[in-house]
């Protein structure tokens, strides 16, 4: 016979076994700084790759330069990849870290 509270503790386990399958690690994209590309490609680059608006784009171009580099974009190793070979297929340098 399954009580009550046995009920409850098979459901948080199986709960808690769902969740943890289905957790990935989150990464980030980013970008560093190089001497070849100008700003306006940089920025237009995030904009088409990263989806990013104006400002972001300029804001995170402006965090490339200054600090030689930025984490970009944030997800699952699986939603960066095309998104770091779209831009290292443009010329700039991406790792997922």
């Amino acid at each position: 016979m399954i009580t009550r509270n046995d009920t409850l503790v098979e459901t948080e386990e199986k709960v808690s076994t769902d969740t943890e399958s289905k957790t990935e690690k989150l990464r980030d994209l980013i970008v560093y700084n190089d001497d070849v590309n100008s700003f306006d490609f940089v920025i237009e680059c995030f904009i088409k790759v990263c989806g990013h608006d104006e400002i972001q784009a300029e804001q995170c171009t402006y965090l490339v330069h200054y600090k030689g580099k930025c984490a970009v974009k944030r997800g699952t190793y699986e939603e960066l990849e095309a998104i770091c070979i779209a831009l290292l297929d443009r010329g700039l340098t991406a790792k997922i870290e």
